[in-house]
């Protein structure tokens, strides 16, 4: 009741100014307020507040960040039922007025004096823009005396259209939406071209009361609102008797639609929000920028899946860890009551939470948190063995008891095929990351199991020891310089002392074996230890290590010591698969982005100095002028070490690859001590990409864990997408790449007619000068000759 005898009291002042307007009085009061109005002409240029949204490059959308959902609109793009039911919800004068309707404010004082329900207020379309652009909501006479000389000033600077178009934009509607199209998208998720005449009335009915009348919260009252409008319709003309008889009867099925998140690639939207943030500040949120990336949703879509089947496959050989909680279970408790108690439990990716509730011989009934039950087979339980450490399991178990109890809280996943898996929240991290060789655009990227369960980024931001996948810059390093594929080193027991190494090492082969003489091919595909660490002395530690600075890696992070060679530097996934890229790409280094472009009301937006290396605009890109500037070791080295690397597929640790069946795959992969960082990098001419698999806090992953068993089969699955995507493409031998014979056990040239004879590329100029079977060679042989040899 007082809010009612204030809105009279105002009405009542308005009608007193507008009658005495043209008076002495009138004029005072005008000169008065009008001192400090704002400038409508601001209103020709108004930007509205539209959220960030983050797309895939081929369209999809991945993430939108912002307060405000709204989507803008031109005039002509609205309904012409839309116009009409605002005209007959707010101001059915609007295009006769000059900005106040002193008839409507008649009627709207009339039905507050005669306490009648008030469906139209005073206030016109101009004066609510007035409000809504420049004024606060307090309820006071100079508010509203302010109020009514904008909306005149408002009509006198913009034409009708031009208002209504800012009204439709600018409207609060409920849940997020401003503006007639973001409503569209959130009640009925569509188009507002797409309503029916039923939800224009609806979404017309929202201005006046948007909680009240709200569709989804309140949809009797916003039934009553609705009816309400299409009678006006009716009676202004605007629709005709069979349209409001079927329009009224039509039931109202609006319900809250989220944004329409297309592709789930939450630390890759993360990553440009933060770029956004930083180059724009807050107004990256409100300005309506849309950053298309460069990601490729297929391929997003396999790599989060690889990554995530091998962090589980991680997971069930090392057991069982236990119920995540257990929940007491009454006799009065309802399914309802229970499946409450399991949505405080996250759902983190594929795993939801699901609460055993019976366990029979060999299966078990879950409760799911939407409140069905599932049924848990003897064929997904059988693999939990209790986890006792990361080398130790118990006792296989018989019977679904030995795993799980009644009230227990686990993890399951719902497969396509409906069949229910179970599994646990990992213990163990991971990441997956592939560019494009040639440009460095990202086309994928997991930073872990669920950005939900922690959105540390792995893939950007783990900084990791990389250890045999490191080896190959090493190799480039040589094979640039004065050193072939056939160089023979020694690969024997070596012990160094070293101040850098905090005294006496003794380095070993992973095999704990020793080959004598290697060739550096075989050395690499083996990844023979004692072979890295001699062939780095004999290169010299600085030199070497400058020269692998040059692929990517940050030299404070690089050390300058012989343990280099191993791996013993520190790198993010993302910079070891841009420093393979280089063996790609025919020895060009490339800066990994992934922006591709940002538009800002369809046009796009030109970048500031600041922008740097997350932007396409940005990257060199090998085909621009100065792509020399780009090389960083010869043509011939790279396609030397991409063919060295291919045999790490065919012959060595990484031929589980040959499962799919592509001749133009290479890689490495890598292990570090203890087993605390597992890696895969490998690539074709396109494409290359990075899986990694350690603990979060560094921590031995278990005595049979090694790349090519954990990062390797996450590699395979991803790549099984790729294939779908890049045909086969062999790398481009350059013209200064030859193939001669030699021998496999000193590396010189064969002798004629040498039965066991192999070939080997050399840089033109670098084939070996003497015959394996020449006095000389005998006497002499090619090892590297090292103070440090036993």
């Amino acid at each position: 009741m007082h809010v009612l005898k204030i809105t009279i009291k105002l009405f009542i002042a308005l009608l007193i100014l507008i009658l005495i307007s043209g008076s002495l009085g009138g004029y005072f009061i005008w000169k008065h307020f009008s001192q400090n109005l704002p400038d409508v002409q601001e209103l020709k240029e108004v930007k509205f507040q539209t959220p960030l949204r983050i797309f895939s490059a081929d369209g999809k959308l991945i993430a939108e960040y912002g307060e405000q959902r709204r989507t803008p609109i031109d005039y002509d793009q609205i309904p012409e039922h839309l116009i009409q039911a605002i005209l007959a919800a707010e101001d059915s004068r609007f295009f006769d007025h000059f900005g106040v309707d002193i008839k409507g404010l008649a009627r709207a004082g009339y039905q507050l004096i005669s306490g009648s329900d008030v469906q139209t207020g005073g206030s016109t379309i101009t004066m609510q823009v007035a409000k809504n652009f420049f004024l606060t909501p307090a309820r006071t006479l100079e508010r509203k005396f302010t109020e009514i000389l904008l909306s005149l000033r408002i009509e006198k600077e913009l034409t009708k259209q031009e208002i209504m178009e800012l009204y439709v934009n600018k409207i609060y509607l409920g849940q997020r939406a401003y503006g007639v199209q973001a409503a569209a998208n959130i009640y009925y998720g569509k188009d507002i071209s797409e309503l029916t005449l039923a939800q224009i009335a609806t979404i017309a009915g929202l201005p006046k009361a948007p909680s009240a009348a709200n569709p989804v919260s309140n949809p009797r009252r916003s039934i009553e609102r609705r009816n309400w409008i299409l009678g006006r319709m009716l009676s202004l003309g605007y629709i005709n008797d069979q349209e409001y008889s079927e329009a009224i009867i039509e039931p109202e099925i609006a319900r809250y639609h989220t944004s329409d998140i297309e592709l789930s690639a939450f630390y890759v939207a993360e990553m440009v929000r933060a770029e956004m943030f930083r180059l724009f500040g807050e107004e990256a949120y409100l300005d309506g920028y849309s950053v298309t990336t460069t990601i490729e949703s297929d391929l997003q879509t396999a790599s989060d899946q690889a990554l995530r089947k091998g962090i589980r496959a991680y997971g069930e050989r090392h057991g069982y860890h236990g119920p995540e909680a257990q929940i007491k279970i009454l006799d009065t408790d309802t399914e309802e009551e229970l499946s409450q108690k399991l949505r405080e439990h996250t759902t983190f990716a594929d795993l939801q939470a699901a609460l055993v509730i019976n366990v029979g011989e060999r299966d078990a009934t879950v409760l799911l948190r939407n409140g069905e039950k599932a049924e848990l087979s003897w064929d997904t339980l059988k693999w939990a063995r209790k986890h006792i450490n990361v080398n130790s399991l118990g006792p296989a178990p018989t019977k679904a008891s030995d795993i799980v109890a009644i009230g227990d809280v686990v993890r399951v996943i719902i497969m396509d095929d409906e069949r229910l898996e179970f599994s646990q929240l990992p213990k163990v991290q991971g990441a997956v990351v592939a560019l494009e060789t040639d440009t460095g655009a990202i086309k994928a990227l997991s930073g872990g199991y669920s950005f939900a369960m922690n959105n540390f980024n792995r893939a950007t931001q783990a900084y990791r020891q990389p250890g045999s996948t490191f080896k190959p810059f090493l190799y480039a390093a040589a094979i640039d310089g004065s050193y072939t594929a056939a160089t023979v080193v020694n690969d024997a027991p070596i012990v160094i002392e070293d101040v850098s190494l905090q005294g006496e090492w003794r380095p070993e082969n992973s095999s704990r074996d020793f080959s004598g003489p290697t060739r550096l091919r075989e050395a690499l595909y083996r990844s023979k230890n004692l072979v890295s660490i001699r062939l780095m002395r004999d290169i010299g530690v600085q030199l070497a290590r400058d020269k692998i600075v040059e692929f990517g890696f940050e030299a404070e992070r690089t050390p300058a010591n012989l343990s280099l060679s191993l791996g013993s530097s520190d790198a993010t996934p993302l910079q070891l698969t841009a420093g393979y890229a280089v063996f790609a790409n025919g020895g060009y280094k490339v800066e990994p982005y992934f922006i591709q472009a940002i538009h800002n009301e369809n046009n796009p937006v030109v970048l500031p100095e600041n922008s740097g290396n997350a932007f396409m605009e940005t990257n060199a890109g090998l085909n621009a002028s100065n792509r020399e500037s780009m090389r960083i070791i010869q043509a011939s080295t790279a396609y030397i070490l991409a063919d060295i690397l291919k045999d790490v597929i065919r012959r060595g640790t990484g031929r589980s690859a040959l499962s799919l069946n592509r001749p133009d795959l290479a890689g490495k992969t890598g292990t570090t001590n203890s087993q605390r960082d597992v890696w895969f990098s490998g690539f074709n001419r396109d494409i290359v990409a990075t899986a990694w698999i350690g603990f979060d806090q560094p921590a031995p992953l278990g005595r049979r864990e090694f790349g090519g068993t954990a990062a390797l089969p996450i590699w395979i699955e991803f790549m099984q997408t790729v294939s779908k995507h890049y045909p086969v493409k062999e790398f481009e031998r350059p013209s200064d790449v030859r193939t001669v014979s030699v021998d496999p056990n000193t590396g010189l040239l064969a002798y004629p007619g040498q039965s066991n004879a192999i070939p080997e590329l050399f840089r033109q100029g670098s084939e070996p000068s003497r015959r394996a079977n020449s006095p000389e060679a005998r006497q002499q042989g090619s090892v590297i000759e090292s103070i440090f040899d036993y």
